[in-house]
């Protein structure tokens, strides 16, 4: 039985659904994560996880329902400002810049802090009591001219950026090229990227895909580190059963596109409609 949490909501997905063309991808899905929470979305394949990812970073527009995240309909915004807001993601596939090296990559995220202009204005319509009226920052002609200040913001990016490097043990690949990581450390880059935007909610798409027993482990504690470091709340879509079990505290499983469960890792590992349609016979201790 789930108790009623006291804590903040961060996210809201209210009767969410999408259509692509005849085929209804996502059938009113309904769902919640409170502030620090780590939450597992799984199922099989085609059952519309990455689509709800989607739906929540602004990539899909619902045909239906809402994405209210802090209390803010973000339903169809772009997604550069949901990110500004302070949502970041990863990706099944990671999508590093191979070419650029590791230390590159983060300040891509840092970057994006750069031209926030559209998020300001979100939260200032949302509650000008507390955030003030955006300014636009003519930011182009200062990187060409190399103005004092933004000589200033460029070193203060790249101290963020080497001090999450620390935080995630990949400081002394800082120089590398992002294609010469082992597998395991890419994937830490892919999420020090994202955590460079500064989010409150992180989603993790199959970040353990691809590892060995070993290596998911260590993904599995590295997860929970920067949880707590970073003050995170986590949506997560991922197949590996046994890292779903040991790291999140609710679940919800999806199958055609609607839920059918919602629950603790324990209760859904023993209801029959997820072993029919995901779990099969296995037992996940």
């Amino acid at each position: 039985m789930i108790e009623i949490s006291k804590k903040k909501s961060v996210l809201k997905l209210e009767n969410l659904t999408i259509k692509f063309g005849g085929l209804t991808a996502v059938d009113s899905f309904n769902g919640y994560l409170n502030e620090g929470e780590l939450v597992g979305l799984i199922g099989p394949n085609g059952a519309g996880k990455t689509t709800i990812f989607n739906m929540i970073t602004g990539i899909y527009k619902p045909t239906f329902g809402n994405v209210i995240f802090n209390n803010i309909d973000i339903t169809g915004m772009k997604p550069h400002v949901i990110t500004h807001l302070g949502v970041a993601r990863t990706f099944q596939n990671i999508r590093l810049f191979s070419e650029m090296t590791v230390l590159e990559n983060v300040l891509v995220g840092e970057h994006s802090w750069l031209t926030n202009f559209a998020a300001q204005k979100v939260l200032y319509k949302h509650n000008p009591k507390v955030y003030r009226r955006p300014k636009w920052k003519p930011w182009f002609w200062s990187a060409v001219l190399k103005t004092p200040d933004y000589l200033k913001m460029e070193r203060e990016m790249r101290d963020h950026a080497l001090e999450l490097l620390k935080a995630v043990d990949l400081e002394r690949y800082a120089n590398l090229k992002a294609s010469a990581l082992p597998y395991g450390p890419q994937r830490k880059l892919e999420i020090a990227r994202a955590l460079a935007t500064k989010p409150m909610l992180l989603l993790l798409d199959e970040p353990a895909a691809g590892m060995n027993p070993q290596e998911t482990q260590e993904l599995l504690e590295f997860i929970e580190n920067i949880r707590k470091r970073f003050s995170l709340t986590i949506l997560l879509i991922e197949h590996d059963m046994k890292f779903v079990m040991g790291i999140c505290e609710r679940i919800y499983v999806l199958d055609y596109g609607k839920i059918i469960a919602h629950g603790l890792p324990k209760e859904i590992q023993n209801n029959k409609k997820v072993i029919e349609a995901y779990l099969g016979d296995e037992v996940y201790v």
